[in-house]
């Protein structure tokens, strides 16, 4: 008897081998099954890819992200692919983005697309050259600004609203605590990096407003707004990504206000005179565009003046 199990014991044990060998064969000889993209690309309307690269705070190898940007999300005009480089930043458990921008040489002022529109402050157009920067995605937050300095001064109330009615002295100290909290050296943009990257830098398209012809798919103005301020990227962005170039508020810039060829005003007074960019919610057109510039006092603050942050 105790050979007669142990010879059916054998051959239970070869019956298995035998189904193991001849389905693991099976399953090597099986190619492997390539999605068919056509078909993807037809089912979402999500045909644009951007890599994203940044150096993580405190952190000593380079991370990827990659993150999928809708075709609804891009300027009407922008039809290729661009690879736009971010760095997210949170602080104080509120994240913000910023956008990388490619030094270059362009041509700051009444350009010829700004055609009867540009001021007499915009005149003679001169060449500028940029290096590498950063800067904001979007105008800096209520929420941001809340979480950083305690409190929210502006006149319309929103967590993702811009913040307003900050004056330009005012920066100063937030500037001074959001650099505490991010060990980044965060600043105003000086006034040929905001124009720079307002017009596109090296992917600039010579359009009057930041992001297009179209000045209601870009900005909010004056015939749009309803007169109270917007949701930060509630409108198209523009070839860098960035929005809110036009319209919404009114950004102050690091420069003192002068007239392109003149020598810039003394920085030792006890007030100066800033330049501030973009137009805002009140603003006619003409206002809005990449190469208009006013000043007003650094001491000024009105609910249609905001910043951006630059690095």
């Amino acid at each position: 008897m105790k050979y007669i199990h142990s010879k059916v014991c054998r051959l239970r044990l070869l019956s298995a081998g035998f189904f193991f060998l001849f389905f693991s064969i099976q399953i090597l000889a099986q190619k492997p099954v390539r999605p068919d993209t056509t078909q993807l690309m037809g089912q979402s309307e999500t045909a644009f890819t951007h890599v994203v690269f940044h150096q993580a705070s405190n952190v000593d190898s380079t991370q990827v992200n990659a993150t999928q940007v809708s075709v609804s999300d891009l300027p009407p005009h922008q039809t290729t692919h661009q690879v736009l480089e971010r760095e997210t930043i949170t602080v104080r458990g509120v994240s913000f983005n910023m956008v990388k921008v490619k030094g270059g040489t362009f041509t700051m002022g009444a350009t010829e697309e700004q055609g009867e529109f540009a001021q007499e402050n915009e005149f003679p157009a001169i060449e500028q050259t940029v290096d590498d920067y950063w800067i904001g995605e979007t105008e800096v937050t209520q929420e941001l600004w809340e979480a950083v300095m305690g409190y929210n001064p502006s006149f319309f109330k929103g967590a993702q609203l811009p913040v307003e009615s900050i004056r330009y002295i005012d920066c100063e100290a937030f500037f001074f605590k959001l650099n505490f909290f991010t060990k980044h050296k965060f600043r105003l943009p000086t006034e040929a990096e905001w124009e720079f990257a307002a017009r596109g830098g090296n992917n600039a398209l010579a359009t009057v407003f930041a992001g297009g012809e179209n000045i209601d798919s870009v900005a909010w103005f004056c015939n749009n707004s309803g007169n109270v301020t917007h949701d930060v990227k509630t409108k198209a962005p523009n070839e860098l990504g960035i929005y809110d170039m036009s319209g919404n508020v009114d950004e102050w810039c690091v420069d003192t206000y002068h007239f392109y060829g003149q020598a810039a005003p003394s920085e030792g007074k006890e007030w100066a005179i800033r330049v501030k960019r973009g137009g805002g919610f009140l603003d006619f057109p003409a206002h809005l565009r990449v190469s208009d510039r006013r000043g007003s006092s650094e001491l000024m603050w009105n609910k249609d003046v905001g910043i951006r942050l630059a690095e």
